[in-house]
């Protein structure tokens, strides 16, 4: 890990700005720059999940991860909605070969733990291309909520970890993340609320549909980071690497990211940008009465 000479919580700011910095440029500036930054996170999160993994004794094949992941991404890319199920299939199977051929055990783990990387490292992130390029008649693209999300996971971290430290006495997930409080919990989503309300008020959305993303993107934060911490647990690891100064591994930074684009993406398809299936089930409702 690089030494910067400064103390954790300044080493930690700095990387956190410089980490914002970049992956909100890349956010702005969307088409190849965005690609780039996903197949960046997906490269670095793979590597450091299946590093996690060999420490549990498990071996997950990170060529077919990769392979899965470079075809993914090459799917969504050209918006091949229709590939991603063969995709999936096939490179479900090669996974099933890799462990027939390589004959390495334990065998059901590593067939096992190939396909929850494809999902976890590569499917659930590329989600963020879906979301940045959704559009319809008032909204030219989804990078406002994107922003939105964004916020609220950030402002989620700073609150978990300030309230939590200073007020937080009830654990969370003792057995999981010992650090981690009931008040920390609730103080970050106090914070992602009100950050995603005042986002979705500049973005002219109604309040109460900016209020339940804040809160579902806080929740799924949360979990996602507890979800990451139940991995490192049971591998019996601290950090899934030192790549990133101040916050241990390139996972340990986005791990609250990984479960809430997904649901972010589909929560704003369908509530946000393509509401004709509400009218419809409104209409068809009324229709039985």
């Amino acid at each position: 890990m690089i030494d910067l000479g400064l103390n954790k919580n300044a080493t930690r700011m700095l990387t956190g700005f410089i980490m914002g910095t970049v992956v909100l440029s890349c956010i702005m500036a969307g088409g190849l720059w965005l690609l780039a930054l996903l197949i960046f996170m997906l490269i670095v999160g793979s590597r450091e999940y299946v590093k996690i993994l060999n420490h549990k004794g498990f071996y997950p094949s990170l060529k077919v991860i990769y392979l899965t992941e470079a075809i993914l991404t090459t799917v969504v890319y050209f918006k091949r909605f229709d590939l991603v199920a063969i995709t999936l299939t096939i490179c479900a199977m090669a996974s099933f070969m890799w462990v027939l051929f390589r004959g390495r055990q334990p065998y059901i783990a590593n067939v096992a733990t190939t396909l929850l990387g494809m999902v976890y490292c590569g499917w659930f992130p590329l989600h963020l291309l879906f979301l940045r390029d959704l559009s319809c008649d008032k909204y030219d693209s989804g990078l406002g909520f994107v922003v939105l999300m964004f916020t609220a996971i950030l402002l989620t971290d700073i609150g978990c970890y300030y309230v939590g430290s200073k007020f937080g006495k009830h654990k969370l997930a003792p057995v999981i993340s010992p650090n981690k409080t009931i008040e920390g919990s609730i103080g970050g989503m106090f914070f992602a609320i009100l950050g995603a309300v005042g986002i979705g008020l500049y973005l002219d959305v109604q309040w109460y549909i900016a209020l339940f993303a804040g809160i579902m993107c806080t929740v799924f934060a949360q979990i996602g980071d507890l979800c990451e911490s139940l991995i490192k647990r049971d591998a019996g690891v601290k950090d899934s690497g030192t790549s990133l100064p101040g916050h241990g591994g390139f996972l340990d930074r986005t791990d609250s990211f990984i479960l809430t684009i997904p649901m972010m993406y589909y929560f704003c398809k369908c509530f946000i940008f393509h509401t004709e299936w509400i009218s419809t089930l409104t209409g068809y409702v009324k229709g039985l009465f």
